[in-house]
């Protein structure tokens, strides 16, 4: 059974440090400040506007951090060789989600590519993505580790929303033709909502495990 878990954690480090990688190829031409690039070819007609770009730049690069430091926060192995390490992880990840990451993404939501209903998706995506790492970090203050693994769970299974996000755009368009509002409608929900099903399985899932297991694995 140890030896099972820890390949899966294997599988899902790999698999995550891949596409933490495919990230920073799709973000590091940002970095030199042009405006008229990738994604920012199509918001010429709000790039002008000073808050936005202070959203996407911000959300964009502290990203990169909470995309791979949740790789590290659910090792069991890590947790217990450098607890207090665990916690600063922890700590930098709930603040930039708080503070940085989540509210810049709440206002680039309101200017989300698509029609009302993918816009809306976003919306409600950055706010519940800032409420369960909120509840992480109460339920974790409170010391209930069990429910802290859960919200936790939940937030960084939105934090991989963005990867399921162009998996799914790359997939539904090289399979099907479909309006292009309507394509992007469907990947907005679907990118975190499947996420977030999954979420609630392996949470589901835990609670089943014996005290030992439920810890390795939920850590």
């Amino acid at each position: 059974m140890l030896f099972h878990n820890t390949l899966k954690a294997s599988l899902f480090a790999i698999l995550v440090l891949f596409s933490f990688y495919l990230m920073l190829i799709i973000i590091l031409p940002y970095s030199g400040g042009a405006w008229n690039i990738d994604f920012l070819l199509t918001k010429q007609h709000i790039i002008h506007l000073r808050h936005y770009r202070w959203a996407f730049y911000l959300h964009i690069f502290t990203s990169l951090y909470v995309l791979l430091v949740g790789v590290i926060q659910f090792s069991a192995g890590f947790l217990r060789k450098w607890p207090r390490i665990h916690r600063r992880l922890g700590q930098a990840y709930v603040f930039i989600i708080l503070c940085i990451s989540g509210p810049a993404a709440l206002v680039m939501s309101f200017y989300s590519n698509g029609d009302w209903n993918a816009r809306l998706s976003f919306i409600l995506l950055s706010i519940v993505w800032w409420w369960f790492t909120w509840r992480a970090y109460q339920t974790a203050r409170r010391r209930d580790f069990e429910s802290h693994g859960a919200f936790m769970t939940r937030s960084y299974a939105l934090t991989l929303s963005a990867i399921t996000l162009r998996l799914l755009q790359y997939g539904i368009s090289s399979w099907w033709y479909l309006d292009p509002d309507l394509q992007y409608s469907i990947v907005a929900w679907a990118s975190w909502g499947l996420n977030l099903a999954f979420a609630e399985y392996l949470i589901w899932r835990k609670k089943g495990l014996p005290r030992q297991q439920n810890f390795v694995e939920s850590e």
